[in-house]
């Protein structure tokens, strides 16, 4: 008999885990645990900027996020993310210096007591269930089939199109996430739409532009008959259910789909409880899909 090798990971939850999407922390936390993943959390990480930084300095983006790689660095453990705007920008500074001998030169003179390498790996959540825990283990895992639920992807940006040199899908026409889907029992739904921008970055300064492009992928989701949205980005979770009702307003159409984060998804299939997973926190009610599983 031989016994599976634990997985542990320098755990960076980025900062929209802990705030705004708080369950999408815990979902993760929980799915590891009940995996038997573990995590030791960055305390000690700053932001990664969420790419504001490389706009008036990159110099400033590559030396905060150096730092936060280090950190994994020192504990000698790959970074694992489940947001995918942090893996996004820790991936493509971490890219950057591992062939930029100067740059990573310059940037370690800022560092102390700390020294950035480039010796170890920045995943997603999305990465790691698919590489290191493998698909097929996955599937022993589920207790919950969720083979009457039709789930649609939202990639989103970063996670496909961020990094230039470390790539674990096709950015254009990936199947990470439906792959999952299938491994849980789902059935995955395609719509156009699923690998653009969610529209949260110019949700600030252009937000009827933003809010009428999320209103786009959500009725083409709905359209193509799905009856969840399942994203690996909290920033495009923001923007998908947060502010739903506020799309809805703008374009002149009621919604109502639900947005679940990844590790949500994993956690019903896997049995885990829907309030552990924060199901109830959402803006739009997760209860149509707890209905269709007979979770509730």
């Amino acid at each position: 008999m031989t016994t599976e090798k634990t997985l542990k990971y320098a755990y960076y939850p980025g900062c929209v885990s802990k705030g705004a999407c708080k369950e999408l922390h815990g979902s993760t936390v929980a799915i590891a645990q009940k995996l038997g993943i573990e995590l030791v959390e960055l305390t000690k990480a700053a932001c990664c900027g969420s790419g504001t930084f490389k706009e008036t300095d990159e110099f400033l983006e590559d030396t905060v996020n150096a730092r936060n790689i280090a950190l994994a660095e020192e504990l000698k453990l790959p970074i694992m993310t489940q947001c995918s705007t942090c893996q996004g920008v820790l991936g493509r500074v971490n890219d950057k210096l591992q062939h930029n001998e100067a740059r990573r030169n310059r940037i370690n003179e800022f560092l102390a007591p700390h020294h950035y390498e480039g010796n170890t790996e920045v995943l997603h959540l999305l990465w790691v269930m698919i590489r290191d825990y493998g698909l097929d283990r996955l599937k022993a895992k589920v207790v919950r089939s969720l083979s009457n639920l039709k789930c649609a992807s939202f990639y989103g940006c970063y996670l496909l199109r961020a990094q230039t040199v470390t790539r674990f899908d096709d950015p254009y026409k990936p199947e990470s996430l439906e792959n999952v889907f299938k491994t849980l029992g789902a059935t995955p739904v395609y719509y156009d739409g699923r690998v653009q921008c969610c529209g949260w970055p110019i949700s600030s300064y252009a937000t009827n532009a933003s809010f009428s492009m999320a209103g786009r992928h959500l009725s083409s989701a709905i359209a193509a008959g799905a009856d969840c949205i399942v994203t690996p980005c909290p920033l495009c979770h923001l923007n998908l259910d947060s502010r739903q009702p506020e799309v809805e307003k703008v374009i002149g159409q009621k919604l109502g789909i639900p947005i679940l984060h990844l590790p949500q998804l994993i956690g019903l299939g896997i049995g885990i409880a829907p309030a552990t997973l924060g199901l109830d926190r959402h803006i739009v009610s997760t209860k149509p899909v707890l209905q269709i599983l007979n979770a509730i």
